[in-house]
């Protein structure tokens, strides 16, 4: 099955109960039991609720994996896979993550004696050499948020059976249409579901897909334990964007291409990222793992009065945290998304107050391109 049509017809494309072709909300907290323990694989909606079981189905078979799960939001989802390990286990991770992601490993997991160190995954011998005794997975993020750095899946992945550990992808700026994690190797892959896969600003979700019954059966327990569940209502909203997914990537792309075009020849723009070009360090690794390089790009203006000037005068990228919506957004890592970074962490990893990142929306190229022109233009 090709993937467009897989993400109309995967996972459970009819309702089993009326024949419906818009998978029902069920907005239920508990099911009858016919006697104690025998019901219709239905029993409270913390373990398992129809609308949602219809996601999990639906991602599972859009990453090729084993079983989904569908979060709360995509803070939830990594904070449940994290649950799978021991206090005293030790997690290598990019080191260019988003935000959110670095400030619940050293300021939460921590706490709880879930230890980690953060290095550029992009460089297979920088990874390994931070390999301690006491690691048990390595989490990657590729394409990294805000720098765009792309890391060898496969090799990661091989790196890790080498060393006896577990393969995390966060897939969340490519989406399960570009780019396929658990077919490169990885075991358990993760989605903000918030960006591209709900694709309409109207949902905070998160989706995780393993590759081992083993796995799916350790974060069914977390999950069920800690209680961090995407509702029925939401998860619906998913399964409908995902139906548009295909399309929307594609024109992301086609809008994308045309203004990083515009970027790399303005004077007022020192630096453009962008997997999508040649002249990206990683640009070859990211044509072979991916079929699409993205909607996401970020470039630097020199200064944070030059990025205020830019976000003051735009009128069609909306000033917003969050990426991957029909609509196009800006913002400035620094004292946005990555905010919570502290600032000798930024300048080491290149998030400069001058850096502005844009999640580039289906509206006509030209009248973005406009936009941007305007903008830089004070």
């Amino acid at each position: 099955m090709k993937k467009k049509t897989q993400l109309i017809h995967g996972g459970i494309p009819t309702d089993p109960q009326t024949g419906a072709v818009s998978t029902p909300i069920y907005q239920v907290s508990t099911y009858k039991q016919d006697e104690v323990g025998k019901h219709k694989g239905f029993e409270y909606s913390r373990s398992g609720n129809p609308t949602r079981h219809a996601l999990e189905e639906l991602i599972k078979d859009l990453e090729g994996g084993e079983k989904g799960f569908a979060f709360g939001s995509g803070m939830a989802a990594i904070t449940a896979v994290m649950m799978l390990f021991d206090s005293g286990d030790h997690i290598v991770m990019t080191d260019d993550v988003y935000g959110g992601t670095y400030r619940v490993m050293t300021k939460v997991l921590n706490r709880l004696g879930i230890q980690s160190t953060f290095v550029d995954s992009s460089n297979l011998d920088t990874l390994e050499k931070a390999i301690q005794t006491n690691t048990k997975a390595l989490y990657i993020e590729t394409p990294t948020n805000p720098l765009l750095k792309v890391t060898d899946i496969k090799g990661a992945a091989e790196l890790a059976k080498k060393h006896q550990l577990v393969t995390i992808v966060d897939n969340t700026f490519s989406t399960p249409y570009w780019q396929n994690p658990i077919s490169l190797g990885a075991d358990i892959v993760l989605h903000s579901a918030t960006k591209y896969i709900g694709g309409h600003s109207d949902v905070v979700a998160g989706l995780v897909v393993v590759n081992s019954s083993k796995l799916a059966e350790d974060l069914f327990f977390v999950q069920n334990s800690t209680g961090g569940v995407l509702g029925p209502q939401d998860s619906w909203l998913l399964i409908r964007g995902i139906k548009t997914l295909g399309l929307r990537m594609e024109e992301h792309e086609v809008n994308t291409k045309k203004i990083v075009e515009f970027l790399l020849n303005h004077p007022k723009v020192s630096k453009v990222y962008y997997p999508g070009l040649e002249t990206h360090p990683n640009h070859e690794i990211a044509k072979q793992q991916a079929s699409g390089f993205g909607g996401m790009v970020s470039f630097d203006v020199g200064s944070e009065e030059n990025a205020d000037r830019l976000l003051t005068n735009t009128k069609y990228f909306t000033l917003a945290e969050s990426l991957g919506a029909v609509e196009s957004l800006i913002s400035v890592p620094a004292r946005m998304t990555h905010a919570s970074i502290p600032v000798e962490r930024r300048n080491e990893l290149g998030i400069t107050d001058g850096l502005v990142r844009i999640s580039v929306g289906l509206e006509d190229a030209e009248d973005l391109i406009q936009d941007i022109e305007n903008a830089l233009s004070h």
